[in-house]
């Protein structure tokens, strides 16, 4: 059930204009250094890499994006390409049998498959909408109110010892915060909580150091100002 959500939430970003960010097909424009019958391919921001400033600014994304992002593609690709059995397996089903596959495969599908949803939980200032009366009244009957679950967001985000992401999913019809280390998530068969992420933050440092250094807790504060709230309330809808 969680690997069907999430391969919905991954053909909605389409979209947004990201193109075939989770798709398992043919490239035919690849990146750099990819062929083009590579397995999966770096999406294309959904904006331009200033339009998030001065939240997050232009170098940050385009370094995360550009270079952190590829390699995690490029890396996944080869991982995929050593193993015949892997051939035409989606992003979904490998998340979701993760322990039994190489580590290769975790960190780098893990980190490709977050950050091409990350891309899409973001937006201009004054272009990501509010959270939907549903997701409102989700939030304030597993919260107490929105402030309250920003509160516990940002707790699990600043308190993710090292690098990894802070979630909201979705868990036997509620709400849930929860946070994974590295680029693990929440569809992964390890994860210490599985469900269907309708939220999430990268707290590597390559996220904000450039601008915020060590100043996390500042970063989650931009942050804010710049969720995609549009996409999170669609993510919540096909979730329920």
């Amino acid at each position: 059930m969680i690997r069907t959500l999430a391969l919905s939430a991954a053909l909605s970003f389409s979209s947004l204009a990201v193109g075939p960010a989770l798709a398992q097909s043919s490239v035919t424009q690849p990146s750099s250094g990819q062929t083009a019958t590579a397995a999966f391919a770096l999406p294309a921001l959904p904006y331009a890499a200033e339009a998030l400033e001065p939240a997050i600014d232009a170098e940050t994304m385009r370094v995360h994006h550009g270079r952190h992002h590829k390699t995690y593609v490029d890396n996944l690709n080869a991982a995929v390409a050593a193993d015949p059995a892997l051939a035409g397996v989606s992003i979904e089903d490998l998340l979701g049998r993760v322990s039994t596959l190489p580590t290769a495969i975790r960190n780098n599908g893990g980190g490709h498959w977050n950050h091409s949803l990350f891309w899409t939980l973001l937006a201009p200032v004054g272009q990501g909408g509010e959270p939907s009366a549903e997701l409102t009244a989700a939030i304030t009957r597993d919260f107490g109110s929105v402030d309250a679950f920003k509160t516990a967001f940002n707790q699990a985000a600043t308190t993710r010892f090292g690098s990894g992401w802070a979630w909201l999913i979705v868990k036997d019809g509620k709400l849930q915060i929860t946070s994974t280390a590295n680029q693990d998530n929440p569809l992964m068969d390890l994860a210490e909580v599985r469900g269907a992420p309708v939220l999430a933050v990268d707290v590597w440092e390559h996220a904000y150091y450039l601008k915020y250094q060590n100043k996390r807790a500042d970063y989650l504060t931009a942050w804010w100002t710049v969720v995609n709230w549009n996409t999170v309330n669609r993510l919540y809808a096909e979730a329920q």
